[in-house]
């Protein structure tokens, strides 16, 4: 055997090998392929259905929202209404209650005097006792 057939013959047993070992790894890409593809297949049939739940979900959300809407705007104009009552009433008959009040007092005060009687003294105002505080003092410590 010559130099030349040699080279020739190791030439092919490295090429035999560099062969076998990228057909061992296109196996194992291949079965990794076919594995990512069963993955994806079997998400693919779980995720459907729970899209559709979940769009069924965002719907009936949507219509609550709808309705919680148009309560609020009924609640608003309930409230514009008592608002617009309470001020009515206020306005209407607190004016005159003020004057028969004023005037009911004036009647009893002119009565005492005439009857010679003393009007009793108002009672003193109520004092809401508060923390104690030293006079001429600030809280600076």
């Amino acid at each position: 055997m010559s130099g030349g057939e040699v080279a020739g013959l190791l030439v092919a047993v490295f090429w035999a090998i560099l062969v076998s070992f990228l057909a061992v790894a296109l196996y194992r890409l291949a079965r990794t392929l076919q594995a990512a593809t069963e993955l994806v297949t079997s998400v693919t049939e779980q995720v459907v259905p729970l899209l559709g739940e979940a769009s069924q979900t965002v719907r009936s959300a949507q219509s609550q929202l709808d309705r919680v809407e148009s309560i609020t705007s009924d609640v608003q104009d309930v409230t514009a209404n008592a608002s617009a009552l309470s001020t009515t009433v206020a306005s209407t008959f607190g004016g005159p209650l003020v004057k028969v009040a004023a005037f009911g007092y004036g009647v009893r005060r002119a009565l005492a005097r005439r009857g010679g009687r003393a009007e009793p003294p108002a009672p003193p105002p109520r004092v809401v006792p508060g923390p104690r505080r030293r006079r001429g003092r600030t809280d600076r410590r």
